[in-house]
């Protein structure tokens, strides 16, 4: 393939080296590299609440938040759940709620603006359960209207069909707290006490505290919980001290040294208001390093402050490390060197959740942030793997026998479908979604299109074998995922690029013949979404509107995962989208900033389909410049 001479050579020489020489600036001393990890301000808002129930609030700079939350209200009044999305009442809600807890009167402009668009939506009856859970414990919603989470499902046995081993890794570690929390229904008060009266649509007067009905048969559940509700009041809910002391008991066992649980926000914000609803002191060194977990998710700068959902920098180093040898970097350079060996000490070889389900595997995988015993995931660890396949160590003995363990353990997560999940195996009740707390719809953790293709990408690229039935079962799982368009599902990121992106690159790899067929469909779909400046750009609403697959604004991430998917593509079926390479190439060296950077305001990461996004700050460094390299690689003057 040659390029053509609007993409010059130099030019793409020149931008590679530019983005390299930015990722190695901003590696840290000890190897790694991370950067935020930005979301909505829910989290910042809870927080807030958070520290102002423990009565901790004052030795923090939340002061700081008033400023940061004024600075993302949109004109419309409303706070986003992504970039450019019109406003979401929940995360307003939340917003609002916080700005009155740092004492911004409900007669400021800003809050004039929120009020208005929130009764616009239907005010607060028509927030999410955990929203309004929220406002239950400081008196601003009656736990009436919180579902009913009876502790003694703490007691069912792992081979239960239900039990808290069949509700995701996040789900579990978040609603085991809750269990604590939503059978004491505490109302704390806080300095200053607040009421939100007047975001009650119909008059908090008229405001009925019940879950509604759908008229379908997921109205046993309601009837199930008004069971659940008259038993708490009769007080006759059974073995109900013993879950709690069992809830009570995980929740400790789970907490990191560090004083994180579960690596994510909303686990650590329930579990430290579970210990509050047990009375625990705000000195308890428990709570205290708890308190302090948190604190390290905060980012603040002269003017603000703001907390992040999660933290990433396994995930970052990974594929920084990847784009930069990818892209030409020696493989032995001293900075990937010392990134390798900081991956190497992350590698966790305890036992966690995942060995509930998971009876023969033995440890040896990566979780997504600094510290996360019991939560190691699918991907990060498949992309650690080929991360360190790339370097050249000092100790390349370890390095093999920690990638033989690591490949070990991800064959044994295998799911029955044939793919992989990110967390747990056969993790896939979807009825659980039903449940009226789970509205979020993301209580389980199902094997996905993207994880599987990480998993057989990984395979291929590494030259790394699994029994060669489980291989077909999974060659088999992705082929049957195909959109009918050609596209697959993006479950971690956004959305369909995504997931046909990472497919691609692991089908061209693992079963380029056996699967030309579908490797063409997909390429076919990405040039087809490619927009008329040359960039490939989705939309975070595509999860809820299937005709929004693959449209949107161009990003910097986004063209990069379509660029790597139609190269895969091509060097399978030997027809490469050289037209549409082309422009996508030009884009990136077009948008690239003077300083070897790019910039996208929008949002392409995914927590939880259509609820919970995220925005990456490094996915539009490493993911171009991965791009840029494997482009050059290809192209006649690289090889």
């Amino acid at each position: 393939m040659q390029i053509q001479d609007k993409v010059a050579v130099s030019r793409v020489k020149d931008a590679i080296a530019a983005s390299q020489n930015y990722l190695l600036s901003i590696q840290y001393p000890d190897g790694y590299w991370w950067a935020e990890l930005e979301s909505n301000v829910t989290i910042t808002a809870e927080v807030v609440l958070l520290h102002k129930i423990w009565g901790t609030d004052r030795e923090r700079p939340l002061h700081k938040v008033e400023a940061y939350l004024r600075s993302q209200q949109r004109d419309h009044g409303g706070w986003e759940l992504f970039y450019g999305d019109g406003g979401e009442l929940s995360t307003s809600v939340e917003a609002y709620m916080a700005l009155k807890l740092l004492g911004v009167p409900q007669t400021d402009p800003a809050m004039v603006k929120a009020r208005k668009f929130i009764l616009e939506r239907g005010g607060i009856s028509k927030t999410r359960i955990f929203t309004k859970l929220h406002l239950a414990l400081i008196g601003c919603y009656n736990w009436r209207g919180i579902p009913s989470l009876p502790p003694w499902v703490m007691l069912l046995p792992s081979n239960f069909l239900f039990n808290i081993y069949e509700m995701s890794s996040w789900a579990r570690s978040s609603t085991v707290p809750l269990l604590i929390v939503i059978d004491r229904k505490p109302v704390f008060l806080t300095d200053p006490a607040i009421n939100l009266d007047e975001l009650y649509a119909e008059g908090v007067e008229q405001a009925r505290y019940e879950l509604p009905r759908k008229g379908d048969w997921t109205d046993l559940f309601i009837t199930l919980d008004e069971t659940f509700k008259l038993a708490e009041t009769l007080n006759l809910v059974p073995f109900r001290q013993e879950g709690i002391q069992a809830a009570e008991r995980w929740v400790l066992e789970r907490q990191e040294a560090t004083g994180d649980w579960g690596g994510i926000i909303p686990a650590m914000l329930n579990s430290l208001l579970a210990l509050r609803a047990l009375d625990y002191d705000a000195a308890d060194p428990i709570v205290e390093r708890g308190l302090r977990a948190v604190d390290n998710f905060a980012i603040e700068t002269a003017d603000t402050y703001r907390i992040q959902p999660c933290i990433s920098p396994v995930w970052d180093t990974a594929w920084a490390m990847r784009a930069l040898v990818d892209s030409g970097l020696a493989p032995d350079h001293p900075a990937v060197v010392k990134a390798g060996e900081w991956l190497l000490s992350k590698q966790i070889l305890d036992y966690g959740d995942w060995a509930v389900k998971n009876r023969t595997g033995k440890p040896g995988a990566w979780a997504f942030e600094f510290d996360n015993r019991f939560y190691p995931d699918v991907d990060d660890t498949a992309v650690v793997v080929m991360a360190l396949n790339q370097v050249k160590l000092p100790n390349e003995k370890l390095k093999q026998a920690a990638i033989a363990r690591a490949v070990n353990w991800i064959a044994s997560m295998q799911c029955q479908p044939g793919g992989w999940a990110a967390f747990d195996m056969d993790n896939d009740q979807d009825w659980i979604n039903q449940i009226p707390y789970g509205d979020l719809k993301a209580m389980i953790d199902p094997n996905t299109a993207d994880v599987t293709a990480r998993v057989l990408e990984m395979l291929g690229e590494c030259n790394l074998f699994i029994d060669t039935r489980n291989l077909e079962r999974a060659i088999s799982y992705l082929k049957a995922e195909q959109e009918i368009e050609g596209c697959w599902f993006g479950r971690w990121g956004v959305n369909y690029i995504y997931g046909t992106s990472e497919v691609l690159c692991a089908l061209s790899l693992i079963a380029p013949e056996k699967t030309r067929l579908s490797i063409e469909q997909g390429a076919a779909w990405l040039v087809g979404c490619q927009n008329p400046d040359g960039g490939w750009g989705e939309t975070c609403r595509s999860y809820d509107d299937p005709s929004l697959k693959g449209q949107g604004v161009s990003t910097a991430s986004q063209t990069a995962w379509a660029i790597l998917g139609l190269i895969a593509a091509g060097q399978a079926t030997g027809n490469f989208a050289k037209v549409a390479l082309e422009q996508g190439i030009g884009y990136l060296l077009e948008t690239q900033r003077s300083d070897g950077t790019w910039d996208e305001s929008e949002f392409t990461g995914t927590g939880f389909p259509s609820h919970f996004y995220l925005k990456y700050h490094l996915y539009q460094q490493y993911f171009p410049l991965l791009a840029l390299g494997r482009y050059q690689a290809i192209s006649e003057f690289g090889r």
